[in-house]
């Protein structure tokens, strides 16, 4: 089909990734309006399209997705290291989940055009990046970028440290591939980085079966991990889910430093770490089971010299200095960056929606409130007080900040009824449904909800303390 050279559209959606198609599935539900939604990807669904075969979400697939489409079956897991919790989408499935979004949902509505492979250089300009060819959209109502995240995969960036002539550096895209380069089997697999790529490749190889002592980790930092059984929907897990919310407002109310809080969470069963004979100073929500934690501890060859400047012929020039590494290694390159950290801007500006996380770590949760919130209420600062973005956490000390902003836009949220009632409804916001299951006879339960009420303020007040802000007055 032939392109039109000029178009018009309501909103003009920047991104097919799992934030845009949120916003616009909410938008498509909430009201009458037309989009038009562009990517440079040729499929819906942003950077999965190019993550490795292996990858998984970290949460359960309950949370995850648009509010109009369930994603996965609702079942358990009955093996492997998330046996017993709830089914974790696969990178294929979540491309299948997302493809079936736009075509099922999306334009089968008839109010959505959708332009693949396509750059938007801004002032109305979509350019395709096959053909070259220009179309002009005039936007009635708002520009959508839900490209802030800046989610960077590694098969996709650019590692920032030089690579020596013949040695051999890989994405983990291409391990499931190895048997087919025709290359040698290597003698040592070098994982460099620390986050949940490198954790995802470490499990996977393992599983694969390559032996814990030919496996080398280059770890700059360490990081606390949350603890996948406290993020499991369904009444059954209660105790694991809001149970941990009350454990988790204890130690925001009580810790009396940012290490502290960390190491309460931990106490608690919230938080995990991988070797606890050292602090972790990196924070970045990674979801893990403790499974999964006992089976990246077999692997003990970990270097903490600091980050990667460049891989030698005879080994890795680290900030810290240089450690031989055999000839023959397959470096496997986890290190880049899942979102870009830059400060944030209001959401709703004028003929503008930037959209942010406004609930860590709910992305599609955040797009597709951000879209009831256009829609429902007239007036910008209202809707930006709504909308508050939360700072993405990178060390220990940021967490605190981050959680306070949590616990603000929740306050704030509950003061909008038909807010309430939209965030009551919605299948992305999973603990609000388990929390409300409770009945008065369950007296358990009920101690568990009262001790959440009972510590919110002293956890707001103490969080604004480790955050180094003022601490408001408490409510009347």
């Amino acid at each position: 089909m032939t392109r039109p050279t000029e178009i018009e559209t309501d909103y003009l959606v920047v991104g097919s990734g799992a934030v845009g198609l949120a916003f616009a599935d909410t938008l498509l539900t909430e009201s009458d309006a037309r989009i038009t939604i562009v990517d440079r990807h040729g499929k819906p669904g942003g950077h999965w399209n190019d993550a490795y075969a292996f990858v998984t979400l970290h949460q359960p697939s309950a949370f995850y997705g648009v509010n109009s489409m369930p994603l996965g079956s609702g079942l358990k897991d009955t093996h492997g290291l998330n046996a017993g919790l709830y089914e974790l989408a696969s990178g294929p499935e979540v491309c299948g989940y997302f493809d079936a979004v736009m075509r099922q949902r999306l334009l089968a509505s008839g109010r959505v055009d959708y332009y693949p492979m396509t750059d938007y250089r801004g002032e109305g300009r979509l350019v395709s990046l096959l053909s070259g060819a220009e179309t002009r959209v005039e936007v009635r109502r708002k520009t959508v970028d839900a490209t802030w995240f800046g989610t960077s995969v590694p098969s996709t960036h650019t590692p920032a440290f030089t690579v020596a002539e013949g040695v051999r550096l890989v994405p983990p895209n291409a391990l499931p591939h190895l048997a087919q380069s025709g290359s040698p089997v290597p003698d040592r697999y070098v994982i460099l980085g620390a986050g949940k790529t490198a954790m995802d490749v470490g499990l996977w190889l393992i599983g694969a079966g390559v032996p814990a002592d030919r496996i080398t980790w280059v770890r700059p930092r360490e990081s606390w991990l949350l603890n996948r059984l406290c993020t499991q929907p369904g009444e059954e897990f209660f105790h694991d889910s809001i149970g941990a919310q009350a454990r988790a407002f204890e130690a925001f109310a009580t810790a009396p430093s940012a290490d502290a809080l960390f190491e309460q969470l931990e106490a608690a069963g919230n938080m995990l770490r991988i070797d606890p004979s050292v602090r972790p100073q990196m924070f970045h929500y990674a979801t893990v089971s403790a499974g999964e934690v006992e089976v990246l501890r077999r692997i003990t060859d970990v270097i903490r010299q600091g980050r990667v400047r460049a891989i030698e012929a005879g080994g890795l020039r680290l900030e810290a200095g240089f450690v031989p590494v055999a000839a023959g290694a397959l470096y496997v390159d986890c290190t880049a960056s899942a979102v870009t950290r830059r400060p944030a801007v209001p959401v709703f500006d004028g003929d503008r929606i930037t959209l942010q996380m406004i609930r860590m770590p709910a992305p599609t949760f955040s797009a597709a409130l951000a879209a009831w919130i256009e829609v429902h209420i007239a007036d910008e600062a209202r809707r930006n007080e709504l909308c508050t973005p939360c700072p993405l956490p990178d060390t220990v000390a940021d967490y605190p900040q981050t959680e306070l902003a949590n616990l603000r836009n929740q306050l704030i949220w509950s003061s909008e009824p038909e807010l309430r009632r939209w965030i009551r409804d919605s299948r992305l916001d999973g603990f609000g449904k388990v929390a409300r299951a409770v009945t008065p006879d369950q007296t358990d339960r009920m101690a568990v909800l009262t001790a959440l009420r009972d510590r919110a303020w002293p956890a707001a007040a103490n969080l604004q303390r480790l955050a180094g802000l003022s601490v408001d007055a408490p409510p009347a």
